[in-house]
């Protein structure tokens, strides 16, 4: 779906093998990365991403920050802190996070970004939540903002999280064309 002059997008794939600008590593707020998707970013890109990040840590929940991206084809990573459910006013936390990771998009210039399933693994985020939230702050940022950011790609690894986050794509490219007319 086309918002603004960006192209948002929605795949199955490894995240780290994308040539984008940018891929988003959901982080913990030490930005230690030893578990789930942070642990394999660093031993795919090389322990530099996790000398970089020790020298900006720690970050609240609802915060990113920005790295090299090592030996991956991305030119870079934003470490993103999502919310842990039972931890409170998650949602919010989360919307927080996904605007910041669009923040520093913007303000480095990039044309493109990955994003995973942010907080949904061992942070027991709900899957249909993290979709919905991410299109609610997406498409008003794309809608209103001159940004540089030209691709979005939000990349899921498991057919389940693709299936969820296809059905909200879909829910929210028709709620946009039709208060658009397209």
């Amino acid at each position: 779906m086309k918002v603004g002059n960006t192209n948002i997008e929605i795949m199955k794939g490894d995240i780290m093998s994308l040539e984008v600008d940018a891929i988003v590593n959901p982080a913990n707020k030490y930005l230690q990365h030893g578990g789930g998707l942070a642990g394999q970013i660093v031993r795919r890109g090389g322990y530099t991403i996790q000398k970089e990040s020790d020298k900006l840590s720690p970050i609240n929940v609802g915060e990113a920050v920005l790295t090299g991206a090592g030996r991956l084809p991305a030119k870079y990573i934003i470490h993103a802190v999502g919310p842990t459910m039972g931890e409170g006013d998650e949602d919010e936390k989360f919307k927080e996070a996904i605007r910041n990771i669009l923040r520093i998009a913007d303000e480095k210039g990039l044309k493109s970004i990955a994003i995973p399933a942010i907080s949904t693994g061992i942070f027991r985020y709900p899957v249909k939540r993290c979709a919905e939230n991410i299109f609610k702050v997406i498409i008003p940022f794309c809608k209103n903002a001159n940004t540089s950011l030209e691709r979005i790609i939000l990349c899921l690894y498991e057919d389940s999280k693709y299936d969820v986050f296809k059905e909200e794509y879909d829910k929210f490219r028709k709620m946009y064309n039709m208060f658009n007319g397209k």
